[in-house]
């Protein structure tokens, strides 16, 4: 990079702001998706909003490309790198800026950590969105890719907790969007904004929404025979009109991963449900109720409620590790994440278990079973020839397989760099074109995480027409592997 632009950056954030040497950049080469790895020509930690904007605005003088980056923990290469351009690290900027229990929200900057925001307001508040990555992610990018989590279920995910924003466009000027209250006329630009996977510009602050902690937390664990059976359970509680603060589910090669990580004392069984019901003490215990005779209606073998907080923590604690976990009994994986009705469970799972038993390798689930949001964990060694190529070809079968059940490509991970050819697997030509209008009309000069999202991104000046084919549109997932 040339260096006239390098002194710019470094007089606007510090010499210590600007990272410029090659064994500095390899931090940034990757987010949590290593498969993919690109080396920024500098990265620059800004400190304020006012730093954001000002490197911004050399950055569309010079026509760099840039991409915004929290703590990196995203699955689908949101966070990648530009060729030839630089990152926006905003860990620096880790401020909670204001705390109004009295009207349940709480202002934060964009690096600060997901779990910091629960902590700035326990005992009597929470934060909803819960990521199993919440201890190390951030909420810059929670809003950028919308992320869920466990208790998304009942509390929704992260667009229902961002009243407002304060956004960095990709020309340097400032916007709010949304504010303090719910009710606001005109267009939701911020509920467009969340989501949009850092295409729009920057969030450098954040008004997040609260919820008051209920009366009583109970968390029950279900053993059942097999992912069948505890689907089948699922499908029968919600359909009770119960409403659990959050329904997870575990196969057993998660399950063993977790008990060997972390020790969550589970049952050794095919399917494993939590199920964890909040609210009036009067109305979790009759609940309760409910929920144990449908568990048991559907074959579960073995029902446990947790006796304490440390239990219930530990449960979660299983849950939450269960990713990292598969280290134990893979030298390596890959994390899909796509979204089915709650009804095609059954058929979706025997599915992947065809596809899996086809395909010579092994797959772990674990998923936001109450909403329908499984996380296929496909297991392979790249030490064997063939193997991380096969698992490729796996992954985006089960992805297709997710299309054709009527769900989604992604529902929380994002589309990234990862996914973005299958979005016209899910999307037609009119569709993703009001997209890229919606995108163009932020960033004319694709500037802002350019090459993300879209399989071809048009340049905001062209006519609008039809997209130049992609093979995906004419061809199955699986043929092109």
């Amino acid at each position: 990079m040339d260096t006239r632009i390098l002194d710019r950056f470094r007089a606007i954030v510090g010499g210590d702001g600007l990272l410029t040497e090659p064994e500095q950049l390899r931090t940034y080469e990757c987010d949590g998706l290593t498969n993919f790895r690109v080396l920024p020509s500098a990265v620059v930690l800004p400190t304020s909003t006012e730093q954001v904007q000002a490197v911004v605005r050399v950055c569309h003088e010079a026509r760099i490309p840039f991409v915004a980056r929290g703590s990196g923990t995203g699955l689908s290469g949101g966070a990648l790198p530009i060729e030839h351009g630089i990152v926006i690290s905003l860990t620096r900027m880790n401020r909670i800026l204001e705390v109004d229990i009295s009207n349940a929200r709480v202002v934060v900057e964009p690096g600060v950590l997901n779990l910091s925001v629960t902590q700035a307001v326990w005992p009597h508040y929470f934060y909803a969105p819960d990521p199993s990555s919440q201890q190390v992610c951030s909420i810059g990018g929670n809003v950028a890719e919308n992320s869920g989590g466990a208790h998304c279920l009942k509390y929704g995910f992260t667009t229902t907790h961002v009243l407002g924003l304060e956004v960095v466009l990709p020309d340097g000027s400032l916007v709010h969007l949304g504010g303090p209250t719910l009710d606001r006329p005109g267009y939701d630009l911020c509920g467009v904004f969340v989501g949009s996977e850092g295409t729009l510009g920057i969030a450098t602050k954040v008004i997040l929404r609260v919820v008051r902690r209920p009366a009583l937390i109970q968390t029950l664990l279900a053993a059942f025979h097999s992912t069948n059976e505890a689907g089948a359970a699922v499908s029968g509680i919600i359909a009770a009109g119960v409403l659990p603060a959050a329904i997870e589910m575990m196969d057993n090669l998660a399950i063993r991963a977790a008990e060997a990580a972390v020790h969550p004392n589970y049952p050794d069984c095919g399917g494993l449900l939590l199920v964890e019901l909040d609210g009036p003490a009067a109305e979790v215990a009759a609940l309760m109720v409910q929920v144990r005779a449908i568990c048991t209606s559907c074959g579960a073998w073995e029902i446990r409620l947790a006796q304490s907080e440390e239990e219930r923590a530990a449960v979660w604690k299983g849950r939450k590790a269960a990713f990292a976990a598969m280290g134990r009994i893979s030298p390596n994986y890959i994390v899909q994440d796509g979204v089915i009705p709650r009804t095609a469970l059954p058929e979706v799972m025997s599915e992947i278990e065809r596809l899996s038993g086809q395909a010579g390798l092994r797959v772990a689930n674990v998923f936001h079973a109450g909403d329908g949001n499984l996380h296929p964990l496909v297991l392979y060694d790249a030490r064997i020839e063939g193997q991380e190529g096969r698992a490729e070809r796996l992954a985006f079968s089960i992805l297709e397989l997710c299309v054709k059940a009527g769900g989604s490509i992604t529902g929380e991970h994002g589309v990234g760099e990862e996914k973005k050819a299958f979005m016209p697997v899910m999307f037609a030509e009119p569709d993703l074109d009001t997209m890229q209008r919606v995108r163009c009309a932020f960033d004319p000069e694709r500037l802002s995480n350019p090459t993300k999202v879209f399989p071809r991104p048009r340049l905001c000046a062209e006519k609008t027409g039809p997209y130049q084919p992609h093979p995906l549109e004419t061809a199955g997932i699986a043929q092109l592997f």
